[in-house]
């Protein structure tokens, strides 16, 4: 069974949000590793703060079947499908990789190019993950993480200690 690794994020009232979706998560999937949660400034836009983390759940479904029952659960979560991908909020629910797939098709790109784009991605990644080589690459999250911060690619997020929904954060990956 593929591990599916998805990147959370909200910035409309983040905690219960974010709380509600892990739940439907796990009563969907069953067992959640989840990162450390971190602040991160919007991206794109000028708006509220987003509370991001990374998590991994295992499912036999398909990934195209794993990306639409994660827009059911946004929907049902009240997330309002903008023009723009730079908006608030409620809930963002992506597939940023699905086992060690590498698939290019319309509606799906894995890896996820949000992982070297943005920290609020890949700094969660590297902490869940962080022995974890990038499919395709022969290169782990933790590296990729250490050497966009030395580049200054990317600036770090706020880790902040909140147990999310009954679970503890921080639970890694021995990859």
């Amino acid at each position: 069974m593929p591990t599916i690794f998805v990147s959370i994020g909200s910035n409309l009232e983040p905690r219960k949000h974010i709380a509600m979706a892990l739940d439907v998560l796990r009563d969907q999937f069953g067992d959640l590793q989840l990162s450390p949660v971190y602040v991160t400034e919007a991206v794109g836009f000028n708006g509220r703060a987003f509370l991001n983390l990374v998590i991994s759940l295992e499912s036999d479904d398909s990934p195209y079947e794993v990306k639409k029952i994660f827009k059911k659960i946004e929907a049902d979560l009240g997330r309002i499908k903008r023009e723009s991908n730079f908006s608030p909020r409620r809930i963002d629910l992506d597939i940023i990789l699905y086992g060690d797939s590498i698939i290019h098709q319309p509606g799906l790109e894995l890896p996820s190019k949000e992982i070297d784009k943005y920290a609020f991605v890949l700094q969660p990644l590297a902490d869940l993950a962080p022995k974890m080589l990038y499919p395709g690459r022969d290169l782990s999250f933790s590296s990729l993480w250490k050497q966009a911060l030395k580049n200054g690619d990317m600036g770090e997020g706020r880790k902040i200690d909140w147990n999310v929904a009954g679970y503890s954060t921080g639970t890694k990956y021995q990859y």
